[in-house]
């Protein structure tokens, strides 16, 4: 059973976090306060349950991969604790759970359900022939942003996009520093990844990304009508990221995993800015 706990990776809970923080912008942002409680509990299981189903499909697609990679060499798959037969069982079974509570929503929210599917199970692969799955992970990350809208309002708006995009750019902002402590394996092995991608301008790009994002959080600003809270919330972002970057600043293996799990905190300050200018 630990296994499979591992498997899921319910013992490390940062993907948790990293989704679940802009499920919750999208979800407040919805409903222009505290979204209805049922809509709460459905998004908040939904996010556990597909990162866990995504980390598995994860695992599976690197079997042969995470057996060369010191990092990575122990998971259940890889060490050979689960086969991949099982593996995949353990998936549909979750991607199945994750079904039936979207089911529970709206029609538009259960269409959009297939292309967050879809992306999410993509997302693996794609490090075989492309070197930006980071923005793949961010689109399948993102998904869950339309589907909060839609869940909630029972539409899209186009204010929409610009948290679907927040998202996004986030999303590649915090994987490639997760690549960056990958990256010499990979190199070695041909994986391909963003910190592959920009190589010795992976600080300045990711610098170019953090102020992208800072500005994209002030735009949400001005189109849902936010204020003082939320805009102090952006300030200590900016702050945070001035740290991840420092963090990067040696390309220490160490350090840019620290600077990953890091990015927790830059999720939670926007929540509780929102939330925050919403209460008042």
């Amino acid at each position: 059973m630990n296994a499979y706990f591992r498997l899921m990776r319910l013992d490390k809970p940062i993907g948790i976090y990293l989704l679940l923080w802009p499920t919750l912008w999208a979800l407040f942002l919805a409903a222009d306060g505290w979204p209805r409680i049922e809509l709460l509990v459905i998004f908040i299981l939904g996010v556990g349950i597909m990162r866990s189903a995504g980390c598995v499909i994860n695992d599976y697609a690197d079997r042969k991969i995470d057996k060369l990679i010191e990092r990575t060499q122990h998971r259940p798959i890889a060490a050979d604790e689960i086969s991949s037969k099982s593996a995949l069982v353990v998936f549909f079974v979750l991607m199945a759970t994750a079904f039936g509570l979207v089911l529970m929503t709206n029609v538009l929210t259960i269409q959009l359900a297939f292309v967050a599917a879809g992306l999410a199970t993509l997302y693996p692969f794609t490090k075989r022939w492309t070197h930006l799955p980071q923005f793949v992970l961010g689109l399948a990350f993102a998904m869950s942003v339309p589907m909060a809208f839609s869940a909630t309002n029972g539409h899209v708006p186009d204010s929409m996009w610009w948290v679907f995009a927040a998202t996004v750019i986030w999303t590649v902002i915090y994987d490639t520093m997760y690549a960056m402590a990958d990256r010499e394996e990979d190199l070695k092995i041909g994986v391909k990844s963003t910190a592959v991608l920009f190589a010795k301008y992976d600080k300045l790009i990711i610098g170019l990304l953090q102020i992208c994002l800072l500005l994209v959080f002030f735009k949400i600003s001005e189109i849902f009508k936010l204020g003082i809270f939320y805009d102090v919330s952006v300030i200590l972002s900016a702050f945070l990221m001035i740290y991840h970057q420092n963090l990067i600043k040696n390309r220490e293996k160490t350090d840019c995993f620290r600077a990953f799990l890091h990015n927790n905190f830059i999720g939670m300050v926007i929540f509780i800015g929102i939330a925050a200018q919403l209460a008042t």
